[in-house]
Protein backbone atom coordinates (compact mmCIF):
# COMPACT_ATOMS: atom_id res chain seq x y z
CA UNK A 1 0.00 0.00 0.00
CA UNK A 2 1.09 3.56 -0.64
CA UNK A 3 1.09 5.61 2.56
CA UNK A 4 0.55 9.34 3.00
CA UNK A 5 1.59 10.97 6.28
CA UNK A 6 0.18 14.34 7.31
CA UNK A 7 2.60 16.01 9.77
CA UNK A 8 1.40 19.07 11.67
CA UNK A 9 3.67 22.09 11.52
CA UNK A 10 3.82 22.92 15.25
CA UNK A 11 7.38 22.10 16.29
CA UNK A 12 9.35 19.46 14.42
CA UNK A 13 8.05 16.46 16.37
CA UNK A 14 5.37 15.36 13.90
CA UNK A 15 7.83 15.27 11.00
CA UNK A 16 10.28 13.46 13.26
CA UNK A 17 7.64 10.80 13.97
CA UNK A 18 7.14 10.32 10.22
CA UNK A 19 10.91 9.90 9.87
CA UNK A 20 10.97 7.25 12.61
CA UNK A 21 8.16 5.22 11.03
CA UNK A 22 9.75 5.49 7.58
CA UNK A 23 12.99 4.11 9.03
CA UNK A 24 11.14 0.86 9.80
CA UNK A 25 10.47 0.28 6.08
CA UNK A 26 12.85 -1.18 3.54
CA UNK A 27 14.46 1.40 1.27
CA UNK A 28 12.33 0.32 -1.71
CA UNK A 29 9.02 0.54 0.16
CA UNK A 30 10.08 3.72 1.95
CA UNK A 31 10.25 5.50 -1.40
CA UNK A 32 6.48 5.08 -1.75
CA UNK A 33 5.80 7.14 1.39
CA UNK A 34 4.63 10.74 0.98
CA UNK A 35 4.69 13.33 3.77
CA UNK A 36 2.27 16.28 3.65
CA UNK A 37 3.33 19.23 5.81
CA UNK A 38 3.49 23.01 5.94
CA UNK A 39 6.61 22.92 8.15
CA UNK A 40 9.33 24.98 6.38
CA UNK A 41 12.30 23.16 4.89
CA UNK A 42 14.73 24.79 7.32
CA UNK A 43 12.75 23.68 10.40
CA UNK A 44 13.45 19.97 10.07
CA UNK A 45 15.70 17.84 7.86
CA UNK A 46 14.36 14.38 7.05
CA UNK A 47 16.87 11.55 7.26
CA UNK A 48 14.88 8.75 5.62
CA UNK A 49 13.04 10.39 2.73
CA UNK A 50 13.97 12.96 0.09
CA UNK A 51 12.34 16.26 -0.82
CA UNK A 52 10.51 14.69 -3.79
CA UNK A 53 8.51 12.65 -1.28
CA UNK A 54 7.26 15.74 0.54
CA UNK A 55 4.23 17.84 -0.40
CA UNK A 56 4.87 21.29 1.06
CA UNK A 57 1.47 22.71 1.95
CA UNK A 58 0.32 26.31 2.12
CA UNK A 59 0.02 27.76 5.62
CA UNK A 60 -3.32 27.72 7.44
CA UNK A 61 -3.03 31.00 9.33
CA UNK A 62 -5.93 33.42 9.37
CA UNK A 63 -5.86 36.17 6.76
CA UNK A 64 -7.26 39.71 6.96
CA UNK A 65 -9.59 39.01 4.03
CA UNK A 66 -11.22 35.93 5.64
CA UNK A 67 -15.02 36.05 5.50
CA UNK A 68 -15.20 34.32 8.89
CA UNK A 69 -12.42 33.90 11.44
CA UNK A 70 -11.18 30.43 12.32
CA UNK A 71 -13.08 30.40 15.60
CA UNK A 72 -16.09 32.52 14.85
CA UNK A 73 -18.31 31.54 17.77
CA UNK A 74 -21.09 29.11 18.66
CA UNK A 75 -23.43 29.72 15.74
CA UNK A 76 -20.71 30.02 13.09
CA UNK A 77 -18.29 27.27 14.10
CA UNK A 78 -19.04 23.61 13.12
CA UNK A 79 -18.78 21.42 16.20
CA UNK A 80 -16.73 18.84 14.26
CA UNK A 81 -13.83 21.26 13.68
CA UNK A 82 -11.40 23.12 15.91
CA UNK A 83 -10.48 25.80 13.39
CA UNK A 84 -12.22 26.64 10.14
CA UNK A 85 -11.82 30.09 8.58
CA UNK A 86 -14.17 30.81 5.68
CA UNK A 87 -12.88 32.41 2.50
CA UNK A 88 -9.24 31.71 3.41
CA UNK A 89 -7.40 31.23 0.10
CA UNK A 90 -4.40 29.56 1.75
CA UNK A 91 -6.57 26.88 3.33
CA UNK A 92 -8.44 26.40 0.07
CA UNK A 93 -5.11 25.85 -1.68
CA UNK A 94 -3.76 23.46 0.97
CA UNK A 95 -6.98 21.40 0.79
CA UNK A 96 -6.54 21.09 -2.96
CA UNK A 97 -2.85 20.24 -2.46
CA UNK A 98 -3.73 17.43 -0.06
CA UNK A 99 -6.46 15.90 -2.24
CA UNK A 100 -4.46 16.34 -5.44
CA UNK A 101 -1.39 14.78 -3.80
CA UNK A 102 -3.46 11.81 -2.63
CA UNK A 103 -4.85 11.31 -6.12
CA UNK A 104 -1.66 11.91 -8.12
CA UNK A 105 0.49 9.73 -5.85
CA UNK A 106 -2.19 7.03 -5.55
CA UNK A 107 -2.20 7.09 -1.76
CA UNK A 108 -4.05 4.09 -0.31
CA UNK A 109 -3.98 5.07 3.35
CA UNK A 110 -3.36 8.35 5.17
CA UNK A 111 -1.81 8.65 8.61
CA UNK A 112 -2.85 11.96 10.16
CA UNK A 113 -0.51 13.41 12.81
CA UNK A 114 -2.47 15.51 13.81
CA UNK A 115 -5.43 17.59 12.54
CA UNK A 116 -9.13 16.96 12.92
CA UNK A 117 -9.68 19.24 9.92
CA UNK A 118 -7.50 17.07 7.67
CA UNK A 119 -9.24 14.00 9.11
CA UNK A 120 -12.65 15.39 8.17
CA UNK A 121 -11.36 16.37 4.73
CA UNK A 122 -10.22 12.78 4.17
CA UNK A 123 -13.45 11.28 5.47
CA UNK A 124 -15.60 13.55 3.27
CA UNK A 125 -13.38 12.68 0.29
CA UNK A 126 -13.73 8.95 1.19
CA UNK A 127 -9.99 8.56 1.84
CA UNK A 128 -9.12 5.89 4.47
CA UNK A 129 -7.08 7.26 7.35
CA UNK A 130 -5.50 6.34 10.67
CA UNK A 131 -5.39 9.07 13.30
CA UNK A 132 -2.41 9.60 15.61
CA UNK A 133 -3.47 10.06 19.21
CA UNK A 134 -1.24 12.20 21.36
CA UNK A 135 -1.26 12.19 25.13
CA UNK A 136 -3.68 14.38 27.04
CA UNK A 137 -7.42 14.76 27.46
CA UNK A 138 -8.97 14.77 23.99
CA UNK A 139 -12.65 14.23 24.66
CA UNK A 140 -13.95 17.28 22.80
CA UNK A 141 -16.38 16.84 19.90
CA UNK A 142 -13.86 17.49 17.09
CA UNK A 143 -11.45 14.86 18.41
CA UNK A 144 -14.20 12.33 19.03
CA UNK A 145 -15.42 12.82 15.44
CA UNK A 146 -11.88 12.40 14.08
CA UNK A 147 -11.41 9.24 16.15
CA UNK A 148 -14.76 7.86 15.01
CA UNK A 149 -14.05 8.54 11.35
CA UNK A 150 -10.71 6.73 11.39
CA UNK A 151 -10.12 3.09 10.47
CA UNK A 152 -8.00 2.92 13.60
CA UNK A 153 -5.98 5.05 16.00
CA UNK A 154 -2.23 5.07 16.55
CA UNK A 155 -0.64 5.89 19.91
CA UNK A 156 3.13 6.44 19.60
CA UNK A 157 3.65 5.70 23.29
CA UNK A 158 3.26 2.68 25.60
CA UNK A 159 -0.21 1.72 26.76
CA UNK A 160 1.06 2.09 30.33
CA UNK A 161 1.15 5.86 29.77
CA UNK A 162 -2.48 6.10 28.66
CA UNK A 163 -4.56 8.75 30.41
CA UNK A 164 -6.98 7.28 32.94
CA UNK A 165 -9.85 9.34 31.49
CA UNK A 166 -9.54 7.83 28.01
CA UNK A 167 -12.83 6.07 27.10
CA UNK A 168 -12.72 2.29 26.71
CA UNK A 169 -13.84 2.40 23.07
CA UNK A 170 -10.97 4.77 22.21
CA UNK A 171 -8.48 2.46 23.92
CA UNK A 172 -9.81 -0.54 22.03
CA UNK A 173 -9.61 1.24 18.70
CA UNK A 174 -5.97 2.16 19.37
CA UNK A 175 -2.79 0.43 18.27
CA UNK A 176 -0.15 1.21 20.89
CA UNK A 177 3.16 1.46 19.06
CA UNK A 178 5.28 2.16 22.16
CA UNK A 179 7.91 4.87 21.84
CA UNK A 180 9.57 4.86 18.45
CA UNK A 181 13.37 4.58 18.74
CA UNK A 182 15.46 7.46 17.43
CA UNK A 183 17.31 6.88 14.17
CA UNK A 184 20.62 7.82 15.78
CA UNK A 185 21.77 6.81 19.22
CA UNK A 186 25.43 5.82 19.38
CA UNK A 187 26.44 5.89 23.02
CA UNK A 188 29.87 7.32 23.71
CA UNK A 189 31.83 5.72 26.55
CA UNK A 190 31.65 7.88 29.65
CA UNK A 191 35.20 9.23 29.43
CA UNK A 192 34.78 10.09 25.74
CA UNK A 193 31.58 11.92 26.64
CA UNK A 194 33.35 14.02 29.28
CA UNK A 195 36.11 14.81 26.79
CA UNK A 196 33.46 15.88 24.28
CA UNK A 197 31.90 18.18 26.88
CA UNK A 198 35.22 19.97 27.30
CA UNK A 199 35.07 21.02 23.63
CA UNK A 200 31.76 22.79 24.22
CA UNK A 201 33.15 25.39 26.64
CA UNK A 202 36.18 27.65 26.98
CA UNK A 203 35.65 28.30 30.70
CA UNK A 204 38.72 27.18 32.67
CA UNK A 205 36.76 26.45 35.84
CA UNK A 206 34.38 24.17 33.95
CA UNK A 207 37.34 22.38 32.35
CA UNK A 208 38.79 21.80 35.82
CA UNK A 209 35.56 20.28 37.12
CA UNK A 210 35.23 18.10 34.03
CA UNK A 211 38.79 16.92 34.59
CA UNK A 212 37.77 15.83 38.09
CA UNK A 213 35.05 13.68 36.55
CA UNK A 214 37.48 12.31 33.98
CA UNK A 215 40.27 11.38 36.35
CA UNK A 216 38.60 10.74 39.70
CA UNK A 217 37.17 7.60 41.20
CA UNK A 218 33.45 7.09 41.45
CA UNK A 219 33.32 8.33 45.04
CA UNK A 220 35.59 11.31 44.42
CA UNK A 221 33.81 12.55 41.30
CA UNK A 222 30.27 12.02 42.55
CA UNK A 223 30.26 15.41 44.29
CA UNK A 224 30.22 17.08 40.86
CA UNK A 225 26.90 16.26 39.28
CA UNK A 226 26.07 16.65 35.60
CA UNK A 227 22.58 18.05 35.11
CA UNK A 228 21.32 18.34 31.54
CA UNK A 229 18.31 20.34 30.43
CA UNK A 230 16.92 19.18 27.09
CA UNK A 231 14.71 21.71 25.32
CA UNK A 232 12.89 21.53 22.02
CA UNK A 233 11.94 24.28 19.63
CA UNK A 234 8.22 24.11 20.38
CA UNK A 235 8.84 26.16 23.56
CA UNK A 236 11.63 26.44 26.13
CA UNK A 237 10.76 29.44 28.30
CA UNK A 238 9.23 27.42 31.15
CA UNK A 239 12.43 25.41 31.61
CA UNK A 240 14.64 28.49 31.30
CA UNK A 241 12.61 30.12 34.06
CA UNK A 242 13.76 27.38 36.48
CA UNK A 243 17.47 28.03 35.89
CA UNK A 244 18.04 30.68 38.61
CA UNK A 245 16.47 28.43 41.27
CA UNK A 246 18.35 25.39 39.96
CA UNK A 247 21.67 27.21 40.17
CA UNK A 248 20.96 28.45 43.71
CA UNK A 249 19.97 24.94 44.81
CA UNK A 250 22.99 23.21 43.22
CA UNK A 251 25.79 25.77 42.95
CA UNK A 252 28.48 23.13 42.38
CA UNK A 253 26.70 21.15 39.65
CA UNK A 254 27.73 21.32 36.02
CA UNK A 255 24.54 22.48 34.33
CA UNK A 256 24.20 21.83 30.59
CA UNK A 257 21.52 23.44 28.43
CA UNK A 258 20.76 21.77 25.10
CA UNK A 259 18.63 23.61 22.58
CA UNK A 260 17.40 27.20 22.61
CA UNK A 261 18.10 29.39 25.64
CA UNK A 262 17.24 33.00 26.45
CA UNK A 263 20.31 35.25 26.51
CA UNK A 264 19.65 36.46 30.04
CA UNK A 265 19.63 32.85 31.30
CA UNK A 266 23.02 31.78 29.92
CA UNK A 267 24.79 32.98 33.06
CA UNK A 268 23.10 30.23 35.07
CA UNK A 269 24.50 27.35 32.99
CA UNK A 270 28.03 26.07 32.44
CA UNK A 271 27.51 24.80 28.91
CA UNK A 272 24.90 25.92 26.37
CA UNK A 273 24.94 24.03 23.09
CA UNK A 274 22.96 22.74 20.13
CA UNK A 275 23.72 19.10 19.34
CA UNK A 276 22.48 16.67 16.72
CA UNK A 277 22.24 13.73 19.13
CA UNK A 278 21.25 14.01 22.79
CA UNK A 279 21.72 10.28 23.46
CA UNK A 280 25.12 10.58 25.21
CA UNK A 281 23.71 13.30 27.48
CA UNK A 282 20.74 11.10 28.36
CA UNK A 283 23.00 8.15 29.09
CA UNK A 284 25.64 9.89 31.17
CA UNK A 285 23.99 12.78 33.03
CA UNK A 286 23.20 12.40 36.71
CA UNK A 287 19.85 14.12 36.19
CA UNK A 288 17.79 15.09 33.15
CA UNK A 289 15.39 18.02 33.22
CA UNK A 290 13.07 18.21 30.24
CA UNK A 291 9.57 18.94 29.04
CA UNK A 292 7.16 16.13 28.15
CA UNK A 293 7.20 16.34 24.37
CA UNK A 294 6.65 12.97 22.75
CA UNK A 295 10.02 12.66 21.01
CA UNK A 296 12.02 13.82 24.00
CA UNK A 297 10.35 11.42 26.43
CA UNK A 298 10.65 8.62 23.86
CA UNK A 299 14.43 9.05 23.87
CA UNK A 300 14.78 9.19 27.65
CA UNK A 301 12.14 6.67 28.73
CA UNK A 302 14.21 3.50 28.34
CA UNK A 303 17.28 4.86 30.14
CA UNK A 304 17.59 4.68 33.90
CA UNK A 305 18.87 8.24 34.27
CA UNK A 306 16.78 10.10 36.89
CA UNK A 307 14.28 12.35 35.15
CA UNK A 308 12.63 15.61 36.23
CA UNK A 309 9.65 16.62 34.09
CA UNK A 310 8.72 20.23 33.42
CA UNK A 311 5.68 20.04 31.13
CA UNK A 312 5.01 22.87 28.70
CA UNK A 313 1.56 24.37 28.44
CA UNK A 314 -0.04 22.60 25.47
CA UNK A 315 -3.61 22.17 24.24
CA UNK A 316 -5.58 19.32 25.82
CA UNK A 317 -3.11 19.06 28.74
CA UNK A 318 -0.91 16.98 26.47
CA UNK A 319 2.33 17.35 28.41
CA UNK A 320 0.72 17.68 31.84
CA UNK A 321 -0.97 14.28 31.47
CA UNK A 322 2.26 12.67 30.26
CA UNK A 323 4.13 14.15 33.23
CA UNK A 324 1.51 12.96 35.72
CA UNK A 325 1.67 9.44 34.32
CA UNK A 326 5.47 9.30 34.41
CA UNK A 327 5.50 10.56 38.00
CA UNK A 328 2.81 8.07 39.03
CA UNK A 329 4.88 5.26 37.48
CA UNK A 330 7.88 6.32 39.52
CA UNK A 331 9.80 7.04 36.32
CA UNK A 332 10.11 10.80 36.95
CA UNK A 333 9.95 13.52 39.58
CA UNK A 334 8.11 16.80 39.41
CA UNK A 335 10.07 20.02 39.87
CA UNK A 336 8.69 20.36 43.41
CA UNK A 337 9.71 16.80 44.29
CA UNK A 338 13.19 17.40 42.85
CA UNK A 339 13.73 20.59 44.86
CA UNK A 340 12.38 18.79 47.91
CA UNK A 341 15.02 16.07 47.49
CA UNK A 342 17.71 18.77 47.39
CA UNK A 343 16.38 20.47 50.55
CA UNK A 344 16.22 17.10 52.33
CA UNK A 345 19.78 16.26 51.25
CA UNK A 346 18.65 13.19 49.32
CA UNK A 347 19.61 14.38 45.86
CA UNK A 348 23.15 12.97 46.04
CA UNK A 349 22.05 9.59 47.33
CA UNK A 350 19.58 9.20 44.49
CA UNK A 351 22.17 10.16 41.88
CA UNK A 352 24.76 7.78 43.35
CA UNK A 353 22.46 4.83 42.66
CA UNK A 354 23.28 5.33 38.98
CA UNK A 355 27.03 5.93 39.25
CA UNK A 356 28.25 2.37 38.60
CA UNK A 357 26.10 2.01 35.50
CA UNK A 358 27.30 5.37 34.24
CA UNK A 359 30.97 4.48 34.60
CA UNK A 360 30.48 1.04 33.13
CA UNK A 361 28.40 2.38 30.21
CA UNK A 362 25.50 0.06 31.07
CA UNK A 363 22.51 2.38 30.89
CA UNK A 364 19.28 0.62 29.98
CA UNK A 365 18.45 1.18 26.31
CA UNK A 366 16.76 -0.37 23.28
CA UNK A 367 18.58 -3.49 22.19
CA UNK A 368 16.33 -5.09 19.61
CA UNK A 369 13.45 -3.26 17.91
CA UNK A 370 12.87 -5.88 15.22
CA UNK A 371 9.72 -7.14 16.95
CA UNK A 372 8.43 -3.83 18.30
CA UNK A 373 4.72 -3.00 17.89
CA UNK A 374 5.66 -0.22 15.47
CA UNK A 375 7.69 -2.62 13.32
CA UNK A 376 4.85 -5.14 13.33
CA UNK A 377 2.44 -2.41 12.24
CA UNK A 378 4.65 -1.21 9.39
CA UNK A 379 5.31 -4.80 8.27
CA UNK A 380 1.55 -5.39 8.08
CA UNK A 381 1.12 -2.46 5.72
CA UNK A 382 3.82 -3.85 3.44
CA UNK A 383 2.24 -7.30 3.48
CA UNK A 384 -1.07 -6.15 1.96
CA UNK A 385 -1.67 -4.52 -1.41
CA UNK A 386 -5.28 -3.62 -0.58
CA UNK A 387 -6.41 -1.30 2.20
CA UNK A 388 -9.66 -3.23 2.49
CA UNK A 389 -7.93 -6.58 2.95
CA UNK A 390 -5.50 -5.07 5.47
CA UNK A 391 -8.37 -3.50 7.40
CA UNK A 392 -10.50 -6.67 7.43
CA UNK A 393 -7.78 -9.31 7.84
CA UNK A 394 -5.17 -7.56 9.97
CA UNK A 395 -6.35 -4.38 11.72
CA UNK A 396 -9.79 -5.44 12.93
CA UNK A 397 -8.55 -8.75 14.41
CA UNK A 398 -5.60 -6.90 15.96
CA UNK A 399 -7.99 -4.52 17.71
CA UNK A 400 -10.57 -7.17 18.51
CA UNK A 401 -13.23 -5.16 16.70
CA UNK A 402 -15.67 -5.65 13.83
CA UNK A 403 -17.84 -3.33 11.78
CA UNK A 404 -21.60 -3.54 12.10
CA UNK A 405 -22.13 -4.26 8.41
Amino acid sequence: MRIGYYAHHHGSGHCRQADKLAALLSLEIRQQLTVFTSLPTDAYTFTTINEEQIVRLNAEDERPDDVLAGRAGQYWQPSSLHYSPVGNTDIQTRSWQILDGIKQRQIDLMIIDVSVEVAMLCRVASVPYLYVRLAGIRDDTPHINAFTGALGLLAPYPQALEALKTPDWVRQKTLYLDFLPAANGEILPYKAFIQMLSTLTTETTVHDRLYTLLSGTINESSDTMLITLIKGYGGHEAIDAKLPELRRALPDAIIISLGPIDDDMRKFVDIAAHVDDVTPFIAHSDWLLMACGLNGIAQAYHYDTPLVVLPDNRPHQEQEVMAETLIKQGRALSWEQFIGRIVEGKIQDMALAYENNKYNNERTRFEDDSHSPAQTFMDSIVAYSSTKLWFKEWLLPQLGLHTEI
